[in-house]
């Protein structure tokens, strides 16, 4: 009995200091070891760290950046040995110069088709080969037609009823109307032989005569030369047949190709100046009197057409000229064009600064007219640029990494 009692106080008196052991372990601050054997302080500490802590200025947010103006430094002994050159760039008057070649046609409107409105045969043939010159109202051939001698008796006949006594025809109501037909009869009948091109000048003969013209003349309609002939002695022809053309070679046609950017530039009145192999060291001046409206889908060109006078007859259809159109734009901002760099993606060109300093700079370009270059944007008037061996400056300038400027505004 007296060891249970014992071994019971022993069990309550270990149990007391385990009690205790605890309660001092969570009252007294526990320090941990780190992974890397650094002591942790605890949160209350850490906290009272952070409050004490003067906090870390923040860095002020960086001023933009202003680009850099990139320069290349050739020495002046340097530019002397590869032939350095400078231009100022300034206001000059630009003229655009078009050159092509042209070809000469005939006027189509002095163009005349000779044909006939009666079915007959060729008779006789006053025009007998291609290229003959003839006049105004010159005969050309002679047509033998039943049906327009039939119609030549039928107007005789009318005629001479037509000329019947008044005292005749006043005695007899019927006779009276019939006159009356037989006027109506013969204003139809002329009428039909002037549809017939028979002239006033040949009804009067048959009037007078009274006899029928046996065969119909053809005459000319205007003076020129005979560029197609299809009547031949003895043929027979039909209504609307062509017999002849004959071209009025007074005036002439040019017509030359322009190419589709230089269309712009051209308008209906402008001067131009024309050469020919045939005049050597001869000029002639015309005018532009018509654009076609349509370009050809496989050259790319649009068609003017200039008319010139041909005294003389001297020019000939189908010869070549050249043309040269000159077009003055007015003042621009220009440099040569040696002083422009194409990159691929752009156009450079190097201003010099002045002490062996040159400044790459892109430009944008506008018109190109004789051997100058109009500048829309990058450069100002009196800078100077480089306009020879400016290629071994951009070589420089990449092996140095230095890169043009934007287009200014």
């Amino acid at each position: 009995m007296k060891d249970r009692n014992f071994i019971a106080v022993l069990v309550i008196s270990a149990t007391s200091c385990l009690l205790l052991f605890t309660s001092f372990l969570f009252s007294t601050p526990v320090l941990a070891q780190g992974h890397a054997g650094h002591t942790m302080q605890p949160p209350a500490a850490v906290d009272k760290q952070k409050a004490s802590k003067p906090p870390t200025p923040q860095p002020a947010p960086p001023e933009e950046m202003t680009e850099e103006t990139p320069q290349v430094e050739i020495s002046s002994e340097q530019q002397q040995l590869i032939g350095v050159k400078t231009v100022k760039v300034s206001l000059k008057p630009i003229q655009k110069v078009i050159r092509t070649v042209g070809r000469i046609e005939a006027d189509e409107r002095k163009l005349a088709t000779i044909n006939t409105k009666v079915e007959g045969w060729i008779e006789k043939l006053h025009v007998d080969y291609t290229g003959r010159y003839v006049k105004k109202g010159e005969p050309l051939v002679e047509i033998y037609s039943p049906e327009l001698l039939a119609t030549q008796q039928e107007f005789l006949g009318v005629l001479k009823w037509a000329k019947q006594p008044d005292d005749k025809k006043k005695d007899d109501t019927l006779s009276l109307m019939l006159a009356k037909d037989a006027t109506a009869a013969l204003d139809a009948a002329r009428q039909r032989l002037r549809l017939w091109d028979i002239s006033e000048k040949q009804i009067k003969q048959i009037q007078q005569t009274g006899k029928p013209v046996r065969t119909l003349t053809l005459y000319s309609p205007v003076s020129g030369f005979v560029t197609q002939k299809m009547a031949v002695l003895g043929m027979k022809v039909m209504p609307g047949e062509k017999l002849f053309d004959i071209a009025d070679l007074s005036t002439l046609w040019i017509i030359a190709d322009i190419y589709e950017y230089e269309l712009p530039f051209v308008k209906v009145g402008q001067q131009a100046k024309i050469t020919l192999s045939y005049f050597p060291g001869k000029e002639l001046s015309s005018k532009i009197d018509y654009i076609y409206p349509t370009i050809s889908a496989d050259t790319r060109t649009a068609k003017i057409r200039l008319t010139l006078p041909n005294p003389g007859g001297r020019l000939k259809p189908q010869m070549f000229t050249n043309v040269e159109i000159r077009i003055s734009l007015g003042k621009k901002l220009v440099i040569p064009e040696s002083a422009v760099i194409d990159t691929g993606k752009g156009q450079v060109v190097y201003v010099d600064k002045g002490e062996g300093a040159f400044e790459p700079r892109e430009v944008e370009l506008g018109l190109r007219a004789d051997g100058a270059v109009e500048v829309l944007r990058g450069i100002k008037a009196g800078e100077k640029v480089a306009s020879s061996a400016n290629f071994l400056i951009d070589s420089e300038a990449q092996l140095k990494g230095i890169k043009p400027l934007r287009k200014m505004k």
